[in-house]
């Protein structure tokens, strides 16, 4: 009695977030498929064209450009995990993750991808693995090469604008 007096040692802090109910979905696909619906809404309530691929090597066609998103809730260790991260037909990967208040979003183009993370950062087998791989991003902290590819929403949109404006990222 005494105890919830003072509050929980461990607070569960998705309790009272508006995301917290993306956290009780059963599985990761469910959770994949909230995050590639909310990337799409989020593109389209920004003025970029977005449309389904019909296959399975890209989840979005946005601004003409095939585009692969990776959804991640925030882990316990203060960490987003980054998973399924493949060489496959697409030209940018789309990470967004969710913390219980906030929003991190990066835009990575396929070259940076190969050069940093597919091949480098293995999931399935070890950090020698090919098939599949896997970004982790500790909030604050993220890779150095990682700064010119977002962090935060408004630097995505910039970098989104840029696609359909310009040369790509």
């Amino acid at each position: 009695m005494i105890r919830s007096d003072f509050g929980s040692d461990d607070p569960d802090p998705w309790r009272d977030s508006p995301f917290g109910w993306i956290k009780k979905l059963p599985s990761p696909r469910q959770r994949g498929a909230v995050g590639e619906k909310l990337v799409s809404a989020w593109c389209a309530a920004k003025g970029f064209d977005v449309v389904k691929t019909g296959d399975s090597e890209a989840d979005r066609v946005i601004e003409g450009y095939r585009f692969e998103i990776k959804f991640s809730t925030l882990w316990k260790s203060g960490v987003y995990k980054f998973q399924q991260i493949r060489d496959q037909d697409d030209d940018y990967l789309f990470a967004l993750g969710i913390s219980p208040y906030d929003a991190h979003a990066w835009v990575f183009p396929k070259s940076i991808l190969r050069q940093c993370v597919i091949g480098r950062m293995g999931q399935h087998t070890g950090a020698d693995a090919t098939d599949t791989a896997w970004l982790s991003v500790t909030v604050g902290d993220a890779h150095a090469w990682m700064e010119p590819y977002g962090g935060n929403l408004a630097a995505v949109r910039e970098i989104m604008s840029r696609l359909v404006t310009g040369p790509s990222i």
